[in-house]
């Protein structure tokens, strides 16, 4: 995984100067994200505990004549340009270019006159590890975008715009978590969000503190069936819902749960039913023991919620039981899969000075059962997008 100390901000720089002449207008940077606990709450109207990593997209960008919008990218060293009539309407603009498209079309569909640009975008956030890369890179490019034109959007409005531009335009059907933690996450905190009305709060989580930090192991596990898998367990939570008589798995609390379950007829919706209501109240007592300062309570709550993915809602893989299996018997306070599933990341809360020993013995359990090396990247709570100085 990519060293969170790179110079990504040199590079977009670099890029912009190199591609089109002279120096950008300035650097705009939005973050990846790892979520602490909450997995598939959010489409269930329930609570998510996000918070932002050191790992960021950044754009150097200055504004050019015209409805015009030139486009360079790092990773693909490729360089793309659309006009008006390509945001006209979603899917003109495919790609990776679409991510950024889709914010250009989002700003004009909510009234806004956005200025012609020409971006450079260069990244540390991995791809396909279950960081929000794509947030990470709708956020930088709407940040930028905001300034340079001199354009009026709240924050507390920017996620839901973010997340239009790739539900409509890109056509992903994602939550409000990723963008709402790459633009409103701030440092040393995690972001509690509330999915049904989108309020959040600030949660301390001093890891420093506490003598901790959070180990992200990226699985490299190709994700199998994600899609797929994602979709039918969003129609088993609907269906649970649906026959319980309530407008989301949120309305049912743990103290309702046995009853709840008992009103099911097929195991399959009974455990998914679980694993949403008791993710739901994993989350609510993380934030109350973060809010007292505990945090190292957290770590079996974090290691529940595993199993939960792992049992009741069956999307883990054999490299994220692995990874979680090794990181626990090398002494990390807890342990889950974060993300959809299927693939994707581990995240291990673990004693600062042991984070390298963690990291190793899920190395050493990888190499015995013959799984691709996987990316370890120690990190703490970082800020949402901003621009830098």
């Amino acid at each position: 995984m990519t060293n969170p100390n790179g110079d990504v901000v040199a590079r977009a720089a670099e890029g912009f100067t190199h591609q089109y002449g002279g120096d950008a207008a300035g650097r705009w940077a939005a973050p990846g994200r790892v979520n602490l606990i909450g997995e598939h709450t959010d489409y269930n109207e329930g609570f998510v505990l996000p918070f932002a990593l050191p790992l960021r997209t950044v754009v150097a960008a200055d504004r050019q004549d015209g409805e015009q919008w030139t486009v360079w990218s790092e990773l693909s060293d490729e360089t793309i340009t659309f006009g008006a009539d390509d945001v006209a309407e979603p899917g003109r603009v495919t790609g990776w270019g679409a991510y950024v498209a889709g914010v250009v079309w989002a700003l004009r569909e909510a009234g806004h006159q956005v200025p012609g640009a020409r971006l450079a975008i260069a990244s540390d956030v991995p791809l396909g590890a279950g960081l929000s890369s794509s947030a990470a890179l709708e956020s930088a490019v709407l940040a930028a975008l905001l300034d340079l034109g001199g354009l009026e959007l709240s924050p507390e409005r920017q996620p839901r715009l973010a997340q239009r531009a790739e539900n409509v335009y890109v056509g992903a059907p994602t939550g409000i978590m990723d963008q709402s933690a790459a633009i409103r996450c701030r440092a040393g905190h995690a972001l509690f969000l509330d999915c049904r009305d989108e309020s959040v709060e600030h949660i301390p989580f001093d890891l420093d503190a506490a003598g901790l930090a959070v180990l992200v192991i990226d699985s490299r596990a190709p994700h199998r069936h994600a899609d797929g898998e994602y979709a039918a367990r969003r129609r088993s939570c609907e269906a649970g819902a649906s026959a319980l008589g309530v407008a989301a798995l949120r309305d049912v609390g743990v103290d309702q749960l046995d009853a709840a379950l008992a009103q099911l007829d097929d195991d399959e919706t009974r455990r998914r039913v679980r694993h949403v209501v008791t993710e739901d109240q994993r989350v609510l007592d993380t934030v109350a023991l973060l809010r007292a300062a505990r945090v190292r309570d957290i770590g079996p709550l974090l290691t529940a919620s595993h199993v939960s993915m792992r049992d009741d809602f069956e999307i883990t893989v054999p490299e994220i039981d692995t990874a979680v299996e090794a990181a626990l018997a090398a002494g990390a306070l807890g342990a889950r899969m974060t993300g959809g599933g299927f693939g994707g990341c581990v995240l291990a809360l673990v004693e600062a000075d042991r984070a390298d020993e963690v990291a190793a013995a899920v190395k050493a359990a990888y190499a015995e059962r013959g799984f691709t090396t996987p990316g370890t990247v120690t990190v703490l709570p970082s800020p949402g997008a901003t621009r830098l100085p």
